[in-house]
């Protein structure tokens, strides 16, 4: 007679080597780097966060990372600096290194080309936003989800796309709501 198979995968030693592999990953990618990290007050991040090299990792106060993001600064000098109020929706990527791609070498066999990422006061990136070594992103800009920024962005910018391009700029306060839902729709949570 077969056992069941949730009955198997609970005596098969495997499972637990499995086990302490993800508590690994997730020792050196979130719990040891986010105590190297400066976190302002308030700040607040998904649990499974990916970070790498946090002491080059700065978050502003009151800003929130979400569920499955990868904040990778540079192993030797690209910083990634949050400003206040940030918030990222789940799935954004940010990694102020890169590889260089001449022909000839393996690309993992070149050398990494590291620029900090700077993400202004109140930026709101959407789902699944990618943010690439080197980019400024000003106060108050939104960026609508999927889109991957490879250049600045001005502030109050709406911008979406690959690569990401401003289509608008965020209404001055006091508008009237129906314009603030038909500039940012699309801009993703």
């Amino acid at each position: 007679m077969r056992l069941p198979s949730f009955v198997r995968s609970f005596t098969d030693v495997r499972t637990y080597l499995h086990g302490f592999r993800l508590a690994h990953f997730y020792s050196y990618s979130h719990v040891r780097e986010v105590r190297k990290m400066r976190v302002g007050a308030g700040a607040s991040f998904a649990p499974n966060v990916s970070f790498r090299n946090g002491e080059r990792i700065v978050i502003g106060a009151g800003s929130h990372i979400g569920e499955h993001s990868v904040v990778w600064a540079g192993n030797s000098s690209g910083s990634i600096t949050f400003g206040e109020k940030c918030l990222l929706a789940p799935r954004c990527v940010l990694t102020a290194s890169n590889y260089a791609i001449e022909q000839g070498t393996p690309v993992m066999d070149q050398p990494k080309i590291e620029k900090d990422i700077v993400l202004g006061r109140d930026v709101w990136l959407g789902a699944g936003v990618v943010v690439t070594a080197g980019v400024t992103i000003g106060d108050g800009a939104v960026v609508g989800a999927g889109a991957v920024v490879t250049k600045d962005l001005p502030a109050q910018c709406i911008a979406v796309g690959i690569p990401a391009k401003v289509v608008g700029y965020r209404p001055a306060a006091g508008t009237s709501a129906a314009v603030t839902t038909e500039v940012t729709s699309g801009a993703g949570t």
